[in-house]
C-alpha cells in the first residue's frame, strides 16, 4: 500500500491532488464525473466581496498546447457562496478551500472575515495574481511590498491556513514568495497564468475582448516546474504546484521539484475525470518504484 497523505502546514490531505480555482466550479458541477471524496481537496472558483459579471465575451481562446482566458473572476459574491453554495458542498470528505480575490486590500479582509464563520473552510487561497482584472489581482502580486501588504492584512483577519497564490509575471518569484512568507502566509501556490495574447489574423483583431489574457495548459508546465523548484528552495513553508498538469507524471515532476501538493486546472476542461486518473497514476508509479510514501519524493531534485 502506498501512503499518499501529505501535510500542508496544519492541514492533513489524504493525497496531494487538489483542483485549481476557476477550472472546477464549486466542485458539485463535477460530481457526476469525479468522486469528490477521493480528492485531497478542491478549491472553489474565485470569490469576491461583491458579485462580478466578469469581462465581455469573447473571453476564452484555444492556443497550441494551451488556452487563454480572460473570464475576469465572474462570481455571485461571498454572501451568495455562504448562503447557497456552502450548505451544498460542506458534507464532502475533502478539504474545501476558497480562492479569495479583491479590488483593494479591504475587500480581501472583508471576504475572509465572512468566511471565518464556516467551520468546513479550513483554508483560503489568496489570489494576488489574476491577470484578468483591472483592479487588485496581479497588481498586488508583482511587487514584494504589494504582496506582503495583502498577506499581512488577511493574516490579522483569517485565523486558519492561508495559502497565497503567486504570479509568474514577475522578475523574481522567489522574492515574492519570501515576502509573503515573512508577512504570515502558511503556504504558497504557483503558478497562476502567464500573461499572453492571440490574434485572429483573418479578422485582424485579438481573439479576446480584453486583448490579453492568462495562458494555461501544457505549454506553461516547464516554466511552472522551474518556478516551483526556485520557490521551494527559497522558503520554509509548503509549496503547492500548478501549471499544465495533465497526468500523474506531470504531477510527479512538480512534487520532485519541491511541491507538497499540486493543483490540476486546465486539464479538467479536457477530461472532467482527470483528477481521479492523476491519483491512480501517482499510486501506480509509487507502487512500481517501491515508494511507500509520497513524502519520499517531495523536493528530491
Amino acid at each position: 500500500m502506498v501512503d499518499l497523505s501529505v501535510k500542508l502546514g496544519d492541514i492533513s490531505l489524504k493525497n496531494p491532488v487538489l483542483t485549481a480555482s476557476g477550472t472546477f466550479g464549486y466542485g458539485e458541477e463535477y460530481a457526476d464525473f469525479v468522486d469528490l471524496d477521493r480528492l485531497g481537496g478542491f478549491i472553489v472558483k474565485g470569490t469576491t466581496l461583491e458579485p462580478r459579471e466578469g469581462n465581455d465575451y469573447p473571453r476564452m481562446a484555444e492556443t497550441p498546447s494551451g488556452m487563454l482566458n480572460a473570464v475576469g473572476l465572474q462570481n455571485k459574491g461571498v454572501d451568495y457562496f455562504i448562503e447557497h453554495i456552502y450548505p451544498r458542498i460542506r458534507h464532502y470528505d475533502s478539504e474545501i478551500l476558497v480562492n479569495v480575490s479583491g479590488k483593494c486590500v479591504e475587500d480581501y479582509v472583508a471576504v475572509c472575515e465572512k468566511l471565518s464563520s464556516l467551520d468546513k473552510i479550513q483554508a483560503v487561497e489568496i489570489n494576488i495574481s489574476c491577470p484578468n482584472v483591472k483592479q487588485g489581482g496581479m497588481a498586488y502580486g508583482t511587487t514584494c511590498d504589494g504582496a506582503a501588504e495583502v498577506t499581512s492584512a488577511v493574516r490579522k483577519a483569517w485565523p486558519r491556513h492561508m495559502m497565497v497564490k503567486l504570479s509568474p509575471n514577475v522578475t523574481s518569484i522567489a522574492d515574492i514568495a519570501r515576502a509573503v512568507e515573512a508577512a504570515g502566509a502558511d503556504s504558497v501556490s504557483l503558478i497562476n497564468t502567464l500573461l499572453g495574447m492571440a490574434v485572429d489574423v483573418e479578422r485582424r483583431r485579438p481573439y479576446l475582448s480584453t486583448v490579453t489574457g492568462g495562458l494555461s495548459g501544457a505549454a506553461v508546465k516547464p516554466i511552472a516546474v522551474r518556478m516551483v523548484w526556485q520557490v521551494a528552495k527559497a522558503v520554509n513553508i509548503p509549496v503547492v504546484g500548478l501549471g499544465g498538469i495533465m497526468n500523474g507524471r506531470d504531477a510527479l515532476e512538480f512534487i520532485m521539484a519541491g511541491a507538497t501538493a499540486i493543483e490540476v486546472g486546465t486539464a479538467n476542461f479536457i477530461d472532467p475525470s482527470v483528477t481521479m486518473k492523476v491519483i491512480d497514476e501517482i499510486t501506480d508509479f509509487c507502487d512500481r518504484q517501491g515508494v511507500r510514501s509520497i513524502t519520499e519524493l517531495i523536493g528530491i531534485i
